[in-house]
């Protein structure tokens, strides 16, 4: 239990539980049934930067990657999953555990329950057991069919008899038993490959062994020097928060001003700023009745000289047209058709008519006299120096901040007191103390190891001499035996190459019938062993299923839930699990949150009397702030309100204005004019009244182009009547609805200064309470990193889950997927050893010189 004792040093720090964070919500959701004005969510609590707590750096890589010989642990897995390919008997593990929680005693097999057990057992290792079978035969019957067949042997029989019969097909039958024999031998060859380098991989990945012990190691003793430091840096943080808080409350005037400010301008603004636009609708209305005014002078002096030319012209041409040669009778009707259009000769528009703006433009001048932008200001000027009359007011609070500022630093005393009653330091001193002995203890055992390896390695290699020995006798007697065969050579004159060839493979026969045996009890023992090993541990480790099955609730006893909380803490009933904490661990998240520790010690009422002080709210509490003294508007700006309001730019009669700037220069087009003129002169008589009405014309003409022509292109006149156009309509449109709008203004100020002045109280009170929020907010910022940083970064629990993929990369891939290729290649030789003795047999009947041979009567021989 001492390396329990250190993970519970963690819990003197904590975070924000589940049970503080609702009757936080509850307290909220009670201000707001209690408060029914209040429509807003408190703003949001300025983030706190707390660094980055130490981490810690781990070396171990718990990963494997076995390289070529991967293919042959491929071919093993295979070759397991024929033989075993029913799933992971966990539900059937449980039960055996359960039934046998007392131990097991033969008689207790006898229950059917147990008998049903059994048989579920044997059906899952069916694979196993018919092989495990086939094994036991071949070990128990190759000793006795080899005794059989030497028996045999020496009866002549079984191809002992020195005589070898006169076939024609001979040769045929020889070179396919040499075939056979060639490749049966080159896959044993194959298989003691196989098992060398699984036997030479299990030495080589022994000393990888070493290298995982060591980064393990070093990631314990890195995981236990750097929590301490992790530890006091979440208790150093404290004074972050602490800070901040003391840093909002001196500054409790500008802040809290500025969230009454924030509150107010809502309402308050909108309001000036329609008083200050119309500020400048007062300039832009004076500037228009200006250009009005002075255009319309234009106008009219450009418009009275045209108009007295056209009159002075239009009174000369009728007195013309009353010369007595007009009442001949040929000429009255053209006389009289002139005398029609003298009516036509005027101007068209008349600006003398128009009133003059000079009165209302007297009106505004009066009223600009006044500088409404200048006492609006004023009203910005007053608005924003809420923040410093807010701090002003609050001095009461600055004189009570280092009550304040003792009450935190006792809140961080006992935060720091209350780390301090646990020996962290002294224990993780103690534990890294252990770690170094145990390493030492296991570095002892090196010696040890290496020998033990090497003997292994001495007797796996013996095991494969043998097999190499018979097939040192079976290829030195293919070489002699297809080297010293001669065609020509009868049975019992064949040389001594050959039959020394003939003699090793019945050597290598009898070799096989001595090791054969012994080798299939070993591959026999092996196979049970190491695939039971690989099917019942290795794959559900690697798939985690094994966890399931230590997890599995009241496996080990009827009354305990959980092994894993029942062994550390001593209380089974806690969730937690063996899977879950490995999941954890794997991520490299903290130990205080894969081992829920916080099920252990329950620091809620420890933060609730510290961090969550409730004399914080209690020193705000006498907050009051008088906004009275903010006047948006005073008298004289509402008195030049309504001045402008009357200043009688709603009363010009615009549309007669636009009227008469639409309107042309003159009535006609006096170019027309004069030539219809002059072509009426050419249908009277030549004479003096001819020359009369041409000179007439050409008058007329003179007006047209030094009067007419500038009035409708000089820049002046045209400037004059685009000056007089727009200036109307600007004005038209800013007088309408002017007292009105000016009445909405009046009515937008009062309604911003009842605000201030009536509703002042409530809103100090909902800032106050947002303000006091935004300081309990940066605690519990303060409180939910801990929180985040235990779970997350503090006592990262990574080690533990390397150890666990440690055990499972040396005991599984380094060791068991070595042994069964191991088995699996010796276990191929054993098996192909058969059809090397059938082939070796009757291949050496070839080779061997024989006692008798056929003798044929016609003295002819045919040994091919």
């Amino acid at each position: 239990m001492l390396w329990t004792r250190w993970l519970v040093l963690l819990l003197w720090c904590g975070a924000t539980s589940a049970e503080q964070q609702a009757e936080e919500r509850e307290g909220q959701r009670e201000e707001v049934r209690a408060d029914p004005r209040r429509q807003r969510s408190p703003p949001p609590v300025e983030p706190l930067d707390f660094g980055f707590v130490p981490a810690a750096v781990y070396d171990t890589h718990a990963y494997y990657e076995p390289g070529t010989i991967g293919i042959l642990f491929h071919m093993v897995h295979a070759f397991l999953y024929v033989v075993q390919p029913n799933s992971f008997p966990k539900d059937l593990i449980v039960s055996i555990i359960q039934q046998n929680m007392g131990g097991i005693k033969v008689e207790e097999w006898r229950k059917p329950e147990n008998v049903v057990l059994l048989l579920q057992w044997i059906h899952y290792e069916s694979g196993f057991l018919i092989c495990g079978v086939f094994g036991i035969v071949f070990v128990v019957l190759t000793p006795i069919v080899a005794t059989c067949f030497c028996m045999c042997r020496c009866c002549d029989n079984c191809g002992g008899e020195m005589h070898q019969r006169q076939r024609k097909n001979a040769d045929c039958h020889r070179g396919f038993f040499t075939a056979s024999l060639i490749a049966t031998t080159i896959f044993i060859i194959l298989g003691v490959l196989v098992a060398y380098a699984a036997n030479h991989n299990i030495s080589t990945q022994i000393k990888s062994t070493r290298r995982l012990i060591n980064t393990n190691m070093r990631d314990l003793k890195t995981f236990a020097n750097n929590t301490p430091a992790q530890i006091d840096y979440l208790t150093a943080q404290y004074t972050t928060a602490k800070n901040k808080v003391l840093s909002d409350l001196d500054n409790i005037g500008p802040l809290l001003g500025a969230r009454i400010h924030s509150h107010l301008e809502k309402e308050v603004v909108p309001a000036l700023d329609i008083a200050l636009r119309m500020a400048g609708a007062m300039r832009e209305t004076k500037e228009a009745l200006e250009n009005v005014s002075s255009a319309l002078e234009i106008l009219q002096e450009g418009m009275g000289k045209l108009q007295a030319s056209l009159a002075g012209e239009r009174s000369s041409l009728s007195n013309t047209l009353s010369d007595p040669a007009c009442t001949n009778g040929a000429v009255s009707p053209t006389c009289n058709t002139i005398r029609s259009t003298l009516p036509q000769l005027g101007t068209n528009a008349d600006f003398s008519k128009l009133p003059n703006v000079n009165e209302a433009l007297n009106n505004i001048n009066t009223v600009l006299k006044i500088d409404l932008s200048n006492i609006v200001q004023k009203g910005y000027t007053s608005f924003n120096d809420t923040p410093a009359m807010v701090k002003e007011q609050t001095r009461n609070i600055v004189t009570a901040l280092p009550r304040v500022k003792s009450m935190l630093d006792k809140i961080g005393n006992e935060i720091t007191s209350f780390s301090k009653m646990f020996p962290v330091e002294s224990s993780l001193a103690n534990f890294t103390i252990f770690l170094n002995d145990r390493h030492k203890f296991i570095e002892s055992f090196y010696p040890q190891v290496d020998q033990m390896d090497f003997y292994r390695w001495i007797a796996c290699v013996a095991v494969l001499c043998t097999v190499v020995l018979i097939l040192a006798f079976n290829m030195l007697g293919l070489l002699c035996g297809t080297c010293g065969y001669d065609k020509q050579a009868s049975p019992t004159t064949r040389g001594c190459l050959s039959n020394t060839g003939g003699n090793l493979l019945m050597a290598g026969v009898g070799f096989s019938f001595i090791f054969a045996w012994v080798l299939m009890g070993l591959v026999t023992t092996l196979f049970v062993v190491g695939g039971n090993v690989e099917k019942l541990i290795c794959e559900p480790l690697a798939n985690r299923q094994l966890f399931k099955i230590i997890d599995t609730p009241f496996l080990v006893h009827p009354e305990k839930r959980n092994f894993l909380p029942g062994m550390l803490f001593q209380n089974p009933n806690i969730d937690l699990t063996l899977g879950s904490m490995y999941r954890e661990c794997y991520e490299n998240n903290g130990l205080y949150h894969a081992l829920q520790l916080e099920n252990i010690f329950n620091i809620n009422s420890f933060l609730n009397r510290t961090v969550y002080n409730r004399d914080l709210a209690k020193v705000l509490e006498g907050v009051q702030v008088d906004l009275r003294d903010i006047m948006l508007l005073d008298q004289a700006g509402r008195d030049n309100l309504m001045n402008f309001a009357n200043s009688g730019v709603g009363e010009i009669d615009y549309p007669a204005y636009l009227a008469e700037v639409n309107k042309g220069v003159t009535i006609v087009d006096l170019l027309s004019f004069c030539s219809d003129l002059e072509d009426q002169a050419d249908q009277l008589p030549r004479g003096a009244l001819e020359n009369a009405l041409k000179g007439h014309a050409s008058s007329i003409r003179s007006i047209h182009r030094e009067q007419v022509v500038p009035m409708e292109q000089a820049m002046k006149y045209v400037r004059a009547r685009s000056t007089l156009s727009q200036g109307i309509k600007l004005l038209q449109k800013m007088s309408n609805d002017l007292p009105m709008k000016v009445t909405n203004i009046l009515s937008a100020i009062d309604a911003a200064e009842y605000l201030i002045a009536q509703n002042a109280s409530h809103v100090v009170k909902q800032e106050t309470k947002a303000f006091v929020h935004s300081l309990v907010g940066y605690f519990k910022q303060y409180t939910d990193w801990v929180k985040n940083s235990l779970s997350a970064e503090v006592a990262q629990c990574k080690p533990v889950s390397n150890m666990v993929d440690s055990m499972e990369i040396v005991g599984c891939s380094f060791i068991i997927d070595s042994v069964n290729t191991f088995w699996m290649g010796l276990g191929a030789c054993c098996i192909l050893l058969i059809p090397s003795i059938v082939f070796s047999v009757k291949l050496a009947k070839y080779y061997r010189r024989m006692d008798t041979e056929d003798v044929f009567e016609d003295g002819q021989e045919n040994w091919n």
